[in-house]
């Protein structure tokens, strides 16, 4: 079964559903050594928008090349675009507050790109306005949807998502994921000390200080929609969760995870404890990539990447509608095919 807490997949199954991609960027990803999400510090900042270009597009447009690793392993935008392609649902891309911005439509929710957390990431007056326009963004969405499936890119995220977990008061600490099969722990708990001090009493204070963009804009939108809300993503997702809660604690029964195998077997972090701590229902899906024809997504087996751009959520929704967890490997292989050729 794909549920680990509590019976989300059972609530969800059959819904009309939309996909939304919320991307940001922090400075935190140009501490070196904190995240592979990019072939160098400074194109950590493009990989958000490029994901969002190649979850809508199939290619990119603010960089000739596809968000890869520093080894050249492919974004998990490549699951998301294959589920979104065997799902058929629509798919809209929110700026919380990216540095670059993506060249295709998007909306914007008036944030800007956070800065480091040891300084503070946020003005509470933009932290405040993400959070509302976001709410305005998913009561409108509520007009047509039953289901929101929301994913995220934004490299570094998950120390934030600690960052923010720890400053609500979560034992997290060395708890969350990394894109790297060598979690980078000591480094991210070090950053997290350092953001942690000096901390203002008040949650917005909290919020604005520890919190990426992303987190914030995922939070309002889910307090706005009216339905159900399945967070796709792993352990950022969780620090989602949890501002959700502080925000608007009877939201929480709508939301559940949903993420991929990957995450939840991580030896590195600790999403089962994560979500039980906050409350919130978490699901998987059960991929599995050991037998792909290409060592790219096979790498996916030995730790690297794991989960983002909404892969878990989206293909769990997938196999929810139906399609096979084969059928799901068939069209990422098709997919990542044919960004090799492209590359060559």
């Amino acid at each position: 079964m794909p549920d680990v807490l509590g019976k989300f997949s059972e609530e969800i199954k059959g819904k009309k559903a939309m996909f939304l991609l919320v991307i940001a960027t922090t400075d935190v990803s140009l501490i070196p050594g904190i995240t592979i999400a990019g072939a160098t510090e400074e194109l950590t900042h493009f990989t958000p928008p490029a994901d969002a270009e190649f979850l809508i597009l199939g290619k990119c447009k603010v960089i000739n090349a596809i968000p890869v690793t520093p080894s050249g392993l492919p974004t998990p935008a490549v699951i998301s675009r294959a589920s979104l392609s065997l799902l058929k649902i629509n798919a809209l891309v929110v700026d919380a507050g990216s540095k670059i911005k993506p060249k295709i439509p998007y909306v914007d929710l008036g944030g800007e790109p956070g800065r480091d957390i040891r300084k503070g990431s946020l003005k509470r007056e933009v932290a405040e306005r993400i959070v509302e326009r976001g709410t305005i963004l998913g009561e409108e969405l509520s007009n047509d949807y039953e289901l929101l499936i929301i994913g995220e890119s934004i490299p570094a995220g998950t120390t934030t998502a600690m960052a923010t977990l720890v400053g609500l008061g979560y034992d997290a600490m060395d708890k969350v994921s990394s894109a790297s099969p060598d979690n980078p722990k000591p480094l991210k708990r070090k950053i997290v000390e350092e953001a942690l001090r000096e901390l203002p009493s008040d949650l917005m204070g909290r919020l604005s200080k520890l919190s990426d963009p992303m987190l914030l804009g995922v939070a309002g939108i889910s307090l706005g929609f009216k339905g159900k809300v399945l967070l796709a993503g792993g352990t950022q997702m969780v620090a989602a969760s949890a501002v959700i809660k502080e925000l608007g604690r009877e939201k929480l029964k709508d939301v559940g995870i949903g993420t991929t195998r990957w995450i939840v077997e991580d030896k590195s972090s600790d999403i089962i404890d994560l979500a039980r701590q906050t409350g919130v229902k978490l699901s998987f899906v059960n991929l599995d990539f050991s037998r792909s024809r290409f060592d790219g997504l096979r790498a996916y087996e030995r730790g690297f990447v794991k989960e983002g751009v909404g892969a878990g959520g989206l293909s769990l929704f997938a196999t929810l509608q139906g399609i096979s967890e084969e059928r799901i490997l068939s069209k990422v292989e098709e997919i990542y095919e044919n960004l090799l050729k492209e590359a060559k």
